[in-house]
């Protein structure tokens, strides 16, 4: 199957926010190689204080010259300076000139939705177990290989992924909220 590729090229790695990495956040976004990708979700915040996050995280990593992709709709991510936006396939709206579009696919279906709504890739998951969905069932690297290879979609492994489970995996592209948040010197 033909891969199809965004007009820039996708970071092979990929850090996600949430209220459980905030505390870290700036220099796991200083740890990241640069050009890396940051998606920014905070959705713990209200939108007030989301926004003002936003700002200051966006700040930091354009400095690493990252990718910012915001969990919001694609007005919202022109008006705060986003390069695109991250969501299921039925929350990317229309296609933009000007933004990227990631979707989120946890199934066939959805990855289905995800090619139909015109996205430039999809992270699938949850790959391995993971703390955003305790207890909740996983793909397994079988799993996700067979999702991967059903799509021309460029795919991002997401879910309890960390450097080793990624080389585990044999995925160059990856995700992680905690697995890139942790300082390699924390247990």
């Amino acid at each position: 199957m033909t891969i199809r590729q965004p007009s820039a090229p996708l970071p092979l790695l990929w850090l996600l926010s949430d209220a459980r990495n905030d505390a870290g956040i700036e220099e796991a976004l200083d740890r990241l190689p640069r050009q890396s990708g940051f998606v920014f979700r905070h959705y713990h915040l209200d939108p007030l204080a989301r926004a003002a996050r936003f700002a200051e995280l966006v700040e930091r990593a354009r400095e690493n010259a990252h990718r910012v992709i915001l969990s919001g709709t694609a007005d919202q991510a022109i008006e705060w300076g986003a390069d695109g936006i991250y969501g299921a396939p039925s929350r990317l709206g229309p296609n933009s000139a000007s933004l990227l579009r990631l979707a989120t696919a946890h199934d066939a279906g959805e990855l289905r939705e995800a090619e139909r709504a015109g996205a430039d890739g999809v992270f699938v998951s949850p790959v391995f177990p993971t703390r955003s969905h305790e207890g909740g069932a996983t793909l397994g690297m079988d799993g996700f290989h067979t999702l991967a290879q059903r799509t021309s979609l460029p795919v991002i492994a997401l879910g309890g992924m960390t450097a080793e489970r990624a080389a585990a995996l044999g995925w160059p592209r990856w995700a992680a909220i905690d697995g890139l948040s942790r300082s390699p010197n924390s247990a």
